[in-house]
């Protein structure tokens, strides 16, 4: 069905609207016609459907909505949420279809029936959600003028937002990553030139590995030195590796103070858990590489309309995979691990994700950050 000139202006103000002013963007489905998926994940309503397509009777109503909640659930599935709320905007519904006040909900789905723009203020469902919509889509401007000024707008929202999306994920050069590499090996190799090798417990103890009786004791630096210490060469080259791979993402990602931020602090939180379980000589970047798998799952999450697949297909799976596998192999500071993924999901919501944490979202997580921290502290050296 051919949409209307009238239908065609109204599309245009509510398109305008919920790119420019509320942050929502186009969402590509293959074979949805006379229809319009929007999507913000950080609205209340995630989604945002305008429809043009003509509603003859309920009936055909309750398909739609079958039809978008099956939709949902496929973007609900890819993009790591865990609910989706989707408002449906019809601009044709018949006069068989029955609607009180125009307005309906099923479930997650929100319906709403609008013939004039001006119909906006008398939608309840609407307005709670967008309090300026009927105000923001009060156009001066009318035909081609109105047309003109609403793509143009629209276009450069949309670039915009594609040079932000390009500058949060162009590749750079890793510098912070090389330079932790550096120090591990280098320290790695210091321990044969000064001391008996990477596994002589003197010599450990000396570098600085963790030890629980002398962390107690006053030597608190170890929670910290004890993160560039190896034991043994495969153990050096398993974290090298890890970190090169997972360390050069984060750094991308969140820029390189921050990165280094989440990886000491990563570090610090694996050493402070551990001390509460492991009375034995603890060292190693592991807890560290965990705090970044960490920031990557926060990350993910804030862009996850990029990275929602890769989330669950990768990077959940190598964390379940990892921590199963300290739990069956001896020898391994498994606790060290969790700490370090817990500390760096926790200062990853910190210092926030670009262009997507807002500054409530940083101070809870600096809240959350100072919470963790005393209470492991004070399990650790007053319990």
């Amino acid at each position: 069905m051919e949409i209307s000139e009238k239908d065609n202006e109204l599309v245009m103000k509510l398109l305008h609207y919920f790119i420019t002013e509320q942050e929502y963007s186009p969402v590509i489905l293959h074979g949805a016609q006379n229809e319009i998926w929007l999507e913000n994940f950080s609205s209340d309503y995630k989604i945002v459907r305008i429809v043009t397509n003509y509603i003859h009777n309920n009936e055909q109503l309750n398909f739609d909505i079958f039809k978008t909640r099956q939709i949902a659930k496929k973007i609900k599935s890819k993009t790591f949420s865990f609910s989706i709320n989707v408002m449906s905007i019809f601009l044709n519904l018949g006069d068989n279809v029955v609607l009180e006040n125009g307005e309906m909900i099923n479930k997650n789905i929100s319906c709403v029936s609008l013939k004039d723009i001006k119909d906006l203020e008398k939608h309840k469902l609407i307005i709670d959600a967008f309090p300026d919509i009927a105000k923001e889509t009060n156009f001066k401007e009318q035909g081609m003028e109105l047309f003109v000024k609403i793509t143009s707008e629209i276009g450069m929202k949309n670039e915009t937002e594609s040079k932000k999306a390009e500058e949060v994920f162009k590749e750079k050069k890793p510098v912070v990553t090389y330079g932790l590499i550096a120090i591990n090996v280098i320290i790695f190799v210091l321990m044969y030139i000064l001391g008996y090798g990477s596994t002589n417990v003197a010599t450990l103890i000396r570098f600085g590995a963790q030890y629980k009786p002398l962390v107690l004791n006053g030597e608190y630096y170890r929670l910290l030195t004890s993160a560039f210490l190896h034991i043994g060469i495969i153990h050096l080259l398993c974290n090298m590796y890890s970190l090169y791979i997972i360390g050069s993402q984060v750094e991308n990602f969140y820029g390189k103070a921050k990165y280094l931020v989440i990886y000491l602090f990563s570090a610090f939180t694996g050493s402070l858990l551990s001390l509460l379980f492991v009375d034995t000589i603890s060292a190693g970047a592991s807890g560290a590489i965990f705090g970044l798998l960490g920031s990557i799952l926060y990350f993910g999450y804030h862009y996850r309309v990029y990275l929602g697949t890769v989330i669950k297909s990768q990077i959940i799976p190598i964390i379940f995979l990892n921590l199963l596998i300290g739990y069956l192999t001896p020898g391994i500071n498994n606790f060290a691990h969790v700490g370090g993924l817990i500390g760096g999901i926790l200062i990853s919501k910190a210092v926030g994700v670009k262009y997507k944490s807002s500054k409530s979202d940083i101070i809870n997580g600096i809240i959350m950050t100072v919470i963790l921290t005393m209470f492991l502290i004070y399990m650790a050296f007053f319990k």
